[in-house]
């Protein structure tokens, strides 16, 4: 009998059903890279001069010494009093003036050129009257972080509450919603992934604010280490205090998002459903 050569099935749902997997965990991928990235520096950095650059087992052992010597600890609830303090204040008052500002016309007539002005000043030129004005502790640190972390937060929470959809409103207004409910109801809610972001940008701001005013002020904290190991070219302990701060940027912006994700539930669902 003549034999039929039936053609090779090649399975296309492969390199999606691949996709899919990696794509519903991103974390896996995150970890991937990142250990790819430390494998990478780890035998790079061993070929370079000690004097320049170092490896991540090198600065693994400065930060355990310099923990243990408590030095590591003491320096960064040094930087902590003065970032938690302006961050505080950076996201109170960035919300109530970008509330205030997208509610009242006449007040984001006024104050809106000043926002752009001192957004686009730079901050560092700023440092030496701040440090005039407020002086060279807790004062100043506070000041410096506030006034590079507030201008993200009031941006973005003018911008979520200008952007609610008319239809929006003009349904609440059907339904005789008072201005209170809506504002609490519907605006308020739809500005938070906005708000939320503009949190996360103030987040990295804020660390940047915090190591420049310890470099600028008094020399205490992790911008203190920082100087004070580079000063001595002890570059292993150099990279502690840059790493620290890297992580906590990381975990910091990863507990804003889990805060946007459990305030703006409502908006994930939305988006996964029309997803599928």
């Amino acid at each position: 009998m003549p034999t039929t050569n039936k053609p090779t099935e090649v399975n296309a749902a492969e390199p999606t059903t691949m996709s899919a997997y990696f794509k519903a965990r991103p974390n896996l991928i995150r970890i991937i890279a990142v250990t790819a990235f430390f494998i990478f520096w780890e035998f790079a950095g061993r070929q370079g001069n000690e004097l320049f650059m170092s490896y991540p087992s090198a600065i693994m052992v400065a930060a355990w010494v310099i923990t243990l010597e408590g030095t590591l600890i003491e320096a960064f609830i040094a930087s902590m009093v003065p970032f938690a303090i302006g961050m505080a204040i950076s996201i109170v008052g960035g919300i109530a003036f970008g509330v205030i500002m997208a509610r009242i016309w006449l007040f984001e007539y006024i104050i809106d050129p000043y926002v752009n002005a001192l957004y686009a000043i730079p901050r560092l030129a700023l440092v030496p009257l701040i440090t005039l004005i407020a002086g060279l502790g807790l004062g100043g640190k506070t000041t410096i972080i506030v006034s590079i972390a507030i201008f993200p937060i009031i941006i973005n929470t003018y911008a979520g509450m200008k952007d609610v959809r008319g239809s929006l409103l003009e349904i609440g207004q059907v339904f005789g919603a008072s201005e209170r409910q809506i504002f609490f109801k519907i605006v308020l809610p739809y500005a938070i992934p906005f708000i939320m972001a503009g949190i996360r940008l103030a987040v990295g701001l804020g660390i940047i604010g915090m190591v420049v005013a310890e470099l600028f002020t008094a020399v205490t904290g992790l911008g203190g280490l920082i100087v004070r190991y580079a000063n001595a070219f002890a570059t292993d302990r150099l990279f502690v205090p840059i790493v620290v701060t890297a992580i906590m940027g990381v975990l910091i912006t990863q507990f804003v998002q889990f805060l946007e994700y459990r305030l703006s539930r409502w908006r994930v669902l939305e988006r996964e459903r029309t997803a599928q």
